[in-house]
């Protein structure tokens, strides 16, 4: 389970994928959607990132060290994400279209 992860993480998770799901049925590539996910994602990740600091000129002193935690963190989800959709492949693509 990831950093700071509760209870209710997994339930969050699945809110925002429901919100892309109905996001495909208006707009229909997948592309567009999970870019939007993916930008909505750093905007707030940003956004609460900020409330750290006191000034724009602190957390452009941390900046690289913000890139470093969220871009590890990503690829760390990213992977686990992976390898479960490789091993269970034929179970989670039953049915999907290419």
């Amino acid at each position: 389970m990831p950093q700071n992860a509760d209870d209710s993480f997994y339930d969050r998770a699945d809110a925002h994928i429901e919100l892309s799901n109905e996001q495909l049925g208006q707009v229909q590539d997948l592309g567009k959607v999970s870019a939007s996910m993916m930008f909505g994602t750093t905007r707030f990740n940003a956004w609460v990132s900020a409330r750290n600091f006191k000034s724009g000129e602190e957390m452009a002193q941390a900046r690289e060290a913000m890139l470093t935690y969220f871009c590890d963190q990503y690829r760390m989800m990213l992977e686990d994400n992976l390898d479960d959709h490789i091993n269970n492949f034929a179970t989670y693509m039953q049915g999907s279209a290419k």
